[in-house]
């Protein structure tokens, strides 16, 4: 099977979302990611890893890590969702994306491993989208040998296929809603599905932020013998200072004790905070003898990249992108407008999934925004622009109609000066969309100009 048959052949199982929460997780549960990586050696087993989970900033925080890794001389494997523009980016090993070739490897032997498991009815059910892209990872990491894998919790934690890693190191960023149906509707309740990555032994590093969470993720560790380490209680902060979007702080650690510069080429304040979580790992990695100095640190943390969050494709007008899929991101993005762009008008192209609290994100950056333009990513579980528009629209100073993303993002090109700026959110299906559709458009009008008589 080649590379775009593997595609086909994976997309047809669908995506990560499925049932509600207590039908999902009853039926699945880890039984079946367990069984599969069990049939194909135990891929999960053959690296040493860190597990990452949280609402917010767990990718960010893990493509940090990555990057501080690359610093050090080392070969990294990062595994993440959901991709922006091709599936390979869920699987990276030593920086880049896996290759097709691989990708349609790893895929015909998790196939193949499938068939079996059904077939000798050591599986109830196939295993989901998201549970085969998991045992991809990990034989794509068992076979390039990396030197650690990184695995970002795909939604929750407990039962998440990743959940059956045996991780050195846990890192637990920043807890809010989102997920309700799945993971609970309460902070604790969201906190304690987070917390199940919390195994015994294991170094716990939390950012976990609000202090029901702080306790629910304390208790866990108290419970599990793991040794936990608080963002809060290891650093202190004692400048920040931000420059077109980017944010710098001298942090002094408390376990090294002596001061660090922190400068997270990721945009937004909160950055620092997913940063001090990443440095704070990458400490205990030092610890462990991984080859991991504050040079590698500080280094990886300026070098860093991550695509779709606060990332500028553009200026005059300014557009950004950014996956701002939730209201804790929500009020992220609009402390980022009220810090950098209070004298700019702000257009908004927006659009969304049915799971998530559209009203609320809404009524955080709708009123903020000059102009909103309501559209529909490309995807089944997209919510309707003319839907968008009755639950929303009131939020709105302006609002505009334009069910083709890429149709509402010339519409935004359109409307703006030199001195506004475009933000595209509310989905990564629609920053993935934008993005790549960014990219053609750049290129055909590089074409046009070099073909323009002179």
């Amino acid at each position: 099977m080649n590379y775009e048959e593997s595609v086909r052949s994976l997309l047809q199982l669908g995506r990560e979302l499925g049932a509600p929460r207590q039908a999902r997780l009853q039926k699945f549960g880890l039984l079946n990611i367990a069984a599969l990586a069990a049939e194909l050696g135990k891929p999960h087993l053959a690296v040493p890893c860190v597990h990452i989970a949280g609402t917010n900033g767990k990718g960010s925080t893990a493509a940090m890590l990555e990057s501080i890794l690359l610093s050090a001389g080392l070969r990294p494997g990062l595994y993440t969702s959901p991709h922006l523009e091709r599936i390979n980016e869920r699987i990276r090993v030593a920086g880049e994306d896996i290759s097709d070739e691989d990708f349609a490897t790893a895929w015909s032997r998790v196939r193949c491993a499938t068939e079996s498991l059904m077939a000798s009815g050591k599986i109830e059910s196939h295993p989901t989208f998201f549970e085969c892209v998991t045992a991809m990872a990990f034989l794509a990491f068992a076979e390039h040998k990396v030197d650690l894998a990184i695995y970002e919790v795909g939604m929750g934690g407990r039962f998440d296929a990743t959940n059956i890693v045996l991780p050195q190191i846990g890192v637990i960023t920043s807890i809010d809603f989102d997920h309700e149906n799945f993971l609970g509707h309460s902070i604790a309740e969201i906190a304690g599905e987070k917390a199940g990555i919390i195994k015994p032994g294991m170094r716990i590093v939390s950012s976990a932020g609000r202090p029901e969470a702080r306790e629910v993720i304390a208790r866990r560790c108290s419970e599990t013998g793991a040794e936990l380490f608080e963002v809060d209680e290891s650093w202190r902060v004692d400048q920040v200072a931000g420059s077109n979007g980017c944010y710098r702080a001298v942090a002094f650690s408390m376990r090294a004790q002596c001061p660090v510069v922190i400068q997270p080429s990721l945009r937004g304040r909160f950055q620092i905070r997913n940063a001090l979580a990443a440095a704070t790992a990458a400490q205990l990695l030092a610890e462990r003898g991984l080859r991991v100095t504050w040079e590698s640190i500080t280094s990886g943390l300026s070098n860093v990249r991550w695509p779709g969050r606060l990332e500028r494709l553009g200026e005059h007008p300014d557009l950004f992108l950014d996956g701002a899929h939730n209201p804790a991101g929500a009020r992220e993005l609009l402390a980022f407008w009220a810090e950098n762009f209070k004298q700019k008008r702000i257009l908004l192209v927006y659009g969304a999934m049915r799971d998530k609290a559209v009203d609320e994100i809404a009524g955080w950056l709708f009123p903020n925004a000059d102009t909103v333009i309501l559209t529909e990513p490309r995807q089944p579980r997209a919510v309707s622009a003319t839907v968008l528009a009755q639950l929303t629209g009131h939020f709105a100073k302006r609002c505009l109609l334009e069910p083709d993303p890429f149709a509402a993002l010339e519409a935004a090109l359109r409307m703006a000066s030199p001195e506004d700026a475009i933000f595209v959110t509310g989905s990564l299906y629609l920053v993935g969309e934008l993005r790549g559709y960014w990219r053609e458009r750049r290129h055909m009008t590089s074409i046009v100009a070099l073909q323009a008589p002179r």
